[in-house]
């Protein structure tokens, strides 16, 4: 066909952001092979490769956006399969120990669980004319042509005794591996330097149990309970209603501080909570699981953009080329966006490693100051604080108290964090007014 690039691609990683590579490689690719090392057809529960698929798991409002558009109608779907859906905005946030008045944004949460939501889309990806989806292999490592200026393959071990190595050859090979990448390790083995890397320790931890609730009406109908851990309240939790009628509850700790996974222990950890909504929810529901706990050392940030020299025929993207801290529910939300890089590049001809690789820089850049900016909250977080950090904490933190009195201000704040709408809207005369009387209006309430 004339609109090929190529006859085979070769995605490395089967979770989401390969997934969602493998999605926009099929229309210019004749094969696309997805190497996954678990098993992973018809899998709907936490697998080993996905280290906190077991835990609350955030697609955020621009991502969920972008899943309709490379698959229509998958939220159509999701609600007709039964999968929880509520407005983002009127979820039951607290900030700094206080709620969030509601305020209704028409961007739509799926509360779905990771494993439920990542089967969702691996069923649509692996339907898809030329798509392989190659389960139980373990990736050796890449193959290069002869003077190491371009990737031309893969090689690979399948896991069954006995079996042997073999070379997959490949137009494009996309890492899409997560945190355990190894392409620096790659980069140096054919001459090239590995790329400098950021790193945000926060030491965070997520406990997680998922619960039967004996009268639903305690809910008051909220889909999610997020009480957000910060510098000045920082346990956290995320409570959000799933399928089959259950709950999943993800206590969050930081800086070494962890919630206990067996039952006694998680409630009455969940009772120290800047608010009761989660204790008063749970404590009286039937477990159905054992409790399960995931520990997160720090987000990282690798710039390969920075590095002069890249190798054809292989790009980065996802966990590989940025961790997010997993609290602000960053991560699937930007390999979705990578992917529509991708796809740009594909549109225009074929795939400049280094030109991608920019690209998604800018992509990567917004949400990892989010992230990283919150983070710097916690004193012991070590970083650079510049003015300019210090001047917007101290706006946010004025934003989050005005979001207690108006919903206007949650509205714009939730469309922000969605990356939806850009941080601009923060700004916006109006906003700002909104901010200065609404946090005026909180203060002198908490006083009186």
């Amino acid at each position: 066909m004339t609109d090929r690039l190529g006859e085979r691609a070769v995605v490395l990683g089967g979770s989401m952001a390969g997934l969602l590579a493998a999605r926009v490689l099929a229309d210019s690719y004749d094969e696309v092979l997805v190497v996954e090392r678990d098993t992973v057809t018809g899998t709907t529960t936490a697998r080993k490769g996905v280290g906190q698929g077991r835990h609350v798991h955030g697609l955020l409002a621009r991502g969920q956006q972008i899943l309709d558009e490379l698959f229509p109608g998958f939220t159509r779907d999701a609600v007709a399969a039964g999968i929880p859906t509520g407005d983002l905005g009127e979820l039951r946030w607290f900030f700094n120990g206080r709620r969030l008045e509601p305020g209704t944004t028409g961007l739509i949460c799926v509360s779905a669980t990771r494993p439920v939501l990542e089967s969702r889309v691996r069923e649509r990806v692996a339907a898809l004319p030329g798509v392989t989806l190659l389960e139980r292999h373990d990736i050796v490592g890449l193959v290069a042509d002869g003077d190491r200026t371009a990737v031309t393959g893969v090689r690979v071990q399948p896991q069954e005794t006995g079996a042997r190595e073999r070379t997959i050859e490949a137009d494009l090979v996309v890492d899409a591996t997560g945190r355990g990448s190894r392409t620096p390790v790659w980069l140096e083995e054919f001459g090239y330097e590995r790329p400098d890397e950021e790193r945000i320790r926060i030491d965070l931890s997520y406990t997680t149990r998922r619960f039967r609730l004996r009268d639903e009406a305690v809910l008051n109908g909220d889909l999610s309970i997020n009480p957000v851990s910060s510098p000045s309240h920082r346990r956290g939790a995320f409570l959000s209603r799933i399928e089959d009628g259950l709950v999943v509850v993800s206590l969050t700790g930081v800086l070494g501080d962890s919630a206990p996974a067996d039952l006694e222990g998680f409630l009455e950890w969940a009772r120290t909570l800047p608010v009761s909504d989660i204790h008063d929810v749970i404590h009286d529901a039937e477990p159905v699981d054992d409790g399960a706990v995931f520990r997160y050392p720090a987000s990282r940030r690798r710039r390969y953009e920075r590095l002069s020299r890249f190798p054809g025929g292989f790009i980065v993207l996802g966990d590989a080329a940025c961790s997010f801290n997993p609290v602000y529910g960053q991560g699937m939300t930007v390999a979705a966006l990578e992917a529509l890089v991708l796809r740009d590049h594909l549109s225009r001809g074929g795939v400049d490693p280094k030109a991608f690789l920019a690209d998604i820089a800018g992509v990567i850049e917004v949400p990892w100051q989010f992230s990283a900016g919150a983070d710097l909250g916690y004193p012991e977080v070590e970083g650079d604080r510049t003015p300019e950090w210090a001047a917007a904490g101290a706006y946010m933190s004025a934003l989050h108290a005005a979001a207690a009195v108006d919903g206007e201000v949650t509205a714009t704040f939730m469309r922000v964090a969605g990356l939806v709408a850009t941080p601009d809207a923060l700004m916006s005369p109006d906003m700002m007014r909104r901010v200065d009387e609404g946090s005026r209006r909180a203060g002198a309430a908490v006083a009186a």
